[in-house]
């Protein structure tokens, strides 16, 4: 089974520059990116079964990067609210 890209940017690709200029000025959310991308080399690994493990565990760590990645996409949209009331 082809495993699909994870990434941020691939997720989320209409806020790549916030994406970006966070990761480089915010410590909270470059915190929060790393987790995620970390979590997802652990499912990739996972996936291409590089890391054995059950069924029960990836499904697990798939459900964090998910809670994870609802977190950041809230982050961005509030940081873009505060930027507009600046």
């Amino acid at each position: 089974m082809p495993i699909e890209d994870h990434s941020l940017v691939h997720e989320f690709p209409e806020f790549k520059d916030d994406i970006h200029t966070l990761k480089m000025d915010d410590a909270h959310f470059k915190k929060l990116y790393e987790e995620y991308n970390h979590l997802t080399k652990e499912v990739e690994k996972m996936e291409q079964e590089i890391i054995p493990s059950t069924t029960l565990e990836e499904e697990q760590l798939k459900k964090q990067r998910l809670q994870l990645k609802d977190t950041i996409l809230g982050y961005i949209k509030a940081t873009q609210v505060a930027a507009s009331k600046a």
